[in-house]
């Protein structure tokens, strides 16, 4: 393979990105802008500028397909004005769906499958390789999604996409569990984890690029080393990157709640990096709605295992996802979700109305709850859970915090944002930062002073 984005003597090409899609997703984008700077490419923020305008997509829901399919047309559309070469389209729709794009975009120059990363600089600049390109999958008429088997390694090129103090971290890929809702074993494969030597050594690397948090992700964060014969575990894996000396916070997200032990609970609430932050999908809370979803467990079940980490952590932020109007649900099972938020007490809280997706268990059943039901569920829930964040956001007023100061606010310079170790990135509330100043990607000493709507409202008493 030549090592540039472009022939000798010419400018290098400009490639442009939209990422779609969930964090896990995000570092499959820089693991391609990894890849395609070593070739000597160029990175532009606006798709007018590009020569090459990738989008990474997304294809877990109808919704995220939606938008997917927007980026791609307008895409498309810069390369109808002349001002783009080429589009190329990567990620979980490629994988899923590859033969329905081939037959539907004609305008697509590429596609890249999720174990095809490596090969990004081929389908971007063509002829930088003597090697004939992969195929991903057989003929176009095969509809079938195809099982990904890649994970990258602390070896892997990557450039972040994320601000410089802040990095995701994937242990894992795919997914063991069998959950009625999802298809995405079917396409991002069997669960596969990393080893903990290569995620310390990222993770050391990245810390030596000045990264201060790293959030670790997976599909089921908490089943990590039981795919590896259990040598090798979560708590473990916490343990040796609490012994990271540049690191400051230790992110845990996605923590199935089957696979959470007492051991790693412990770990969480012993080791001084990791934040004191606890992140459950748990999807509902009535056992007949839970048993559909082949999820098991209950309110009851769900709620012990939060006492569990209350009783190490006390003071710890919970976030949790649920899904409503899947197949089934009847008015009680809704209302028996509501008590049981209502009695969690969570901080951050993710609601998606359910819709039926090929390749999953319930798409065998009719989707039977009316789609304005759904909304009105949803609304419902946002509502109350609503109240609850505003409230447990309170017990801060007149606390001092630790946070990382991001920048200046959007719509005023007369504000700083940031984050406290509460909040995580993009999904949560944030920090308003009224009086102080401090460069973005410090730790500071926060006094929170009042809450506004989801974000709390502080002023800087000194370096953290």
């Amino acid at each position: 393979m030549k090592r540039s984005g472009s022939t000798p003597g010419a400018r290098a090409t400009r490639v442009g990105f939209v990422s779609l899609g969930c964090a896990k997703n995000l570092v499959d984008t820089e693991v391609m802008l990894g890849h395609l700077a070593s070739a000597g490419c160029d990175f532009v923020q606006e798709p007018r500028d590009a020569d090459v305008l990738v989008v990474n997509t997304c294809g877990f829901i109808e919704q995220a397909r939606e938008e997917s399919i927007r980026a791609i047309l307008e895409a498309s559309e810069h390369k109808k004005n002349g001002s783009v070469r080429r589009v190329v389209v990567a990620g979980c729709m490629v994988q899923r769906y590859l033969g329905e794009l081939r037959d539907s975009l004609p305008e697509v120059d590429a596609f890249i499958g999720l174990d095809e990363l490596d090969r990004v600089v081929e389908r971007v600049v063509p002829g930088t390789s003597a090697a004939p390109l992969l195929t991903i999958r057989g003929p176009a008429v095969d509809r079938r999604p195809i099982p990904s088997r890649y994970l990258y390694d602390d070896r892997t090129a990557r450039r972040l996409a994320t601000p410089p103090w802040t990095a995701y971290v994937k242990i894992a890929e795919g997914c063991d569990h069998t959950c009625a809702f999802c298809a995405i074993p079917s396409f991002r494969g069997a669960f596969r984890s990393r080893t903990t030597g290569s995620i310390v050594a990222e993770a050391r690397a990245l810390a030596r690029g000045g990264v201060r948090e790293v959030n670790l992700i997976a599909q089921d964060s908490s089943h990590f080393g039981r795919d590896r014969g259990g040598q090798e575990s979560l708590a473990g894996l916490l343990a040796a990157l609490d012994g990271v000396d540049d690191l400051r916070w230790i992110r845990l997200h996605y923590l199935y709640p089957n696979t959470v032990t007492e051991r790693l609970i412990d770990a969480m609430a012993r080791l001084p990096r990791v934040v004191k932050y606890v992140d459950l999908p748990l999807q509902h809370a009535h056992p007949e709605t839970l048993r559909r979803m082949r999820r098991g467990g209950s309110a009851e079940s769900h709620l012990r295992l939060l006492d569990r980490f209350a009783g190490a952590m006390p003071d710890a932020a919970k976030r949790t996802t649920f899904i409503v109007g899947f197949p089934g649900e009847t008015e009680d099972e809704f209302e028996a979700l509501l008590e049981f938020v209502e009695a969690a007490r969570f901080d951050h809280v993710g609601v998606f109305a359910y819709s039926h997706e090929r390749e999953t268990a319930a798409a065998k059943v009719d989707d039977d709850v009316p789609a304005a039901l759904k909304d009105e569920r949803l609304a419902r829930l946002m509502e109350l859970q609503q109240r609850i964040s505003f409230e447990r956001s309170r017990r801060f007023v007149g606390r001092k915090v630790e946070a990382v100061v991001e920048g200046a606010h959007p719509e005023t310079p007369h504000l700083l944002v940031g984050r406290t170790s509460t909040q995580a990135m993009d999904v949560d509330g944030q920090v308003l930062i009224n009086d102080g100043v401090a460069s973005p990607g410090s730790f500071v000493n926060l006094e929170i002073t009042e809450v506004a709507g989801y974000d709390l409202v502080g002023r800087i008493v000194g370096a953290a």
